[in-house]
């Protein structure tokens, strides 16, 4: 992912601040030499003072094999996507068929270290640490290697905890524009009001106050 300095985070709030509020993504596992990658869809919970994200998935898994003999994985995020159309774009003295269309996005990708539990009290505190991030007003059984209803279903999945080693964060909204051209476009993104166009208008506003713009 390439990042200009003027898509880059302001800081590590920024951030860490959007991955707690999109917490479903990818994780891309290295194949077999000469196979595609393996990538798979999936929720989890980071927790940014552990440095590390938990999920879990089924035992048959095919991911399983690939990440015993390559752990190192990338978990990619991205969200507040937009089409931003060329005349939106153009700059003051041109015309505006001579603008550019583009996209908009955030992005965060962490590089990880994969570590795959299997101990059932271990993969049971994972599991439970998953279900009080996504569900913090309860209403479900503890999660125990021996309790109902989880005790019987736990050794049918494996829980991964996943070491952050690196982050690369991206949060492109015009940055490079003059701030005319992006108050434009702000504009036009609230006339426009297609999903997904109120967040990539408030990255955009947020990012011109902290002098992103």
């Amino acid at each position: 992912m390439l990042i200009h300095p003027w898509d880059a985070p302001t800081d590590d709030a920024e951030w860490q601040d959007w991955l707690a509020r999109h917490d479903f993504g990818q994780l891309a596992v290295n194949g077999p030499p000469g196979a595609a990658p393996l990538v798979q869809p999936l929720h989890f919970a980071y927790d940014p003072a552990r440095r590390e994200a938990v999920t879990h998935l089924a035992r048959p898994h095919p991911i399983w094999p690939a990440l015993e003999a390559a752990p190192t994985v990338l978990l990619s995020v991205v969200d507040d996507y937009v089409f931003i159309p060329g005349p939106w774009q153009a700059a003051e003295e041109d015309p505006p068929e001579h603008g550019v269309p583009t996209s908009f996005y955030a992005a965060v990708q962490l590089t990880c270290t994969a570590h795959i539990v299997d101990d059932p009290q271990e993969k049971a505190a994972l599991l439970e640490r998953q279900v009080g991030h996504f569900q913090p007003e309860g209403g479900s059984a503890p999660v125990t290697p021996d309790g109902p209803p989880y005790g019987r279903l736990l050794p049918g999945i494996r829980a991964l905890r996943l070491e952050v080693t690196d982050v690369r964060a991206k949060f492109k909204y015009a940055g490079k524009r003059t701030e005319a051209v992006q108050q434009r476009i702000s504009a036009r993104l609230a006339e426009r009001d297609a999903p997904r166009d109120a967040q990539a208008r408030a990255h955009q506003q947020r990012r011109m106050g902290a002098g992103q713009g």
